[in-house]
């Protein structure tokens, strides 16, 4: 089984497809290494070696009940990338994912990392603070991890719409669809989720993004419900020196499931393998904005 045995002891299931150049997922909360599996296919059709993996406490990984902070994360990611040989990567991080190869890049360097993606990142920073006015409250976000402590299944149902973007155009999505994300989440280890979540809205990368030195593109939605383009996409963007961030119009946060075919073609585009991507690309918004 495809397992990998790292530092601490914990064991990380890994997808392992296709041969040439490697690029490798990290996904979201709750999510495991099936959620960019359609993106993953595409990419190995064109050639690419496509790696996905899920975190400590989601999927098939181990549940060891702590290191769920991002710095112990990175270190899982880090002994991956080891063990599998990985060079001359590019590292596609969804979401909460974002952090983590950001973390991976800030901690560990950039020697088997070509360049990064960050799609509907949970970046830079997440909670409200004095310097951070339009993040999320303390009280919302302990209201939050309470209601799903207590009631994930309901919490999801209610949240379902605005996480696919129900009602948007080209956002359709199946019956099946919607109850396998469900079935994903609810199989995540509790208290991953639980310290997960806290991970993500508590923890601050506004510092660590000026020091990422590789290529970067940044796609973000504008009606992302879960990070908003304002809170996440404009200010990586920002942030990231040389970055490129193309805004998909009327897109939710789940962009896997709406916007797969598109979102593999830019990343194609990215990698230098077709000269055609998304038709919308955001320029000189600000200092470090670039189009392709």
């Amino acid at each position: 089984m495809p397992f990998i045995d790292t530092r601490s002891g914990t064991s990380p299931f890994y997808r392992d497809w296709g041969t040439g150049r490697p690029v490798v997922f990290y996904s979201a909360w709750g999510m495991d290494s099936t959620e960019p599996r359609t993106v993953m296919a595409d990419l190995v059709a064109h050639g690419y070696r496509a790696i996905a993996v899920d975190r400590r406490g989601h999927g098939r990984s181990d549940d060891p009940g702590h290191g769920y902070d991002y710095d112990t994360l990175a270190d899982d990611l880090s002994d991956v990338l080891d063990e599998l040989n990985v060079h001359g990567a590019t590292m596609v991080g969804y979401s909460m994912g974002g952090g983590e190869i950001v973390r991976y890049l800030t901690r560990h360097g950039s020697a088997r990392v070509d360049r990064i993606a960050l799609v509907a990142a949970a970046l830079p920073f997440l909670m409200r603070t004095t310097d951070n006015p339009h993040g999320v409250p303390v009280e919302a976000a302990d209201a939050l991890r309470d209601s799903r402590r207590h009631g994930l299944d309901t919490w999801l149902l209610d949240n379902a719409d605005p996480y696919i973007g129900a009602g948007l155009p080209g956002c359709e999505v199946s019956q099946a669809t919607r109850d396998r994300v469900l079935t994903l989440i609810l199989g995540t280890s509790p208290h991953a989720a639980i310290e997960c979540n806290r991970a993500v809205v508590e923890t601050d990368f506004r510092a660590e993004l000026p020091r990422i030195t590789v290529p970067v593109l940044i796609v973000h939605g504008d009606t992302d419900a879960s990070v908003s383009l304002e809170l996440g996409g404009r200010k990586q963007a920002v942030l990231i020196p040389g970055s490129e961030l193309v805004v998909y119009e009327n897109v939710p946060h789940a962009l896997y499931l709406t916007h797969g075919p598109r979102l593999a073609a830019d990343l194609l585009a990215f990698l230098g393998n077709s000269p055609s991507g998304s038709a919308h690309h955001d320029h000189g918004l600000a200092a470090g904005v670039t189009g392709r």
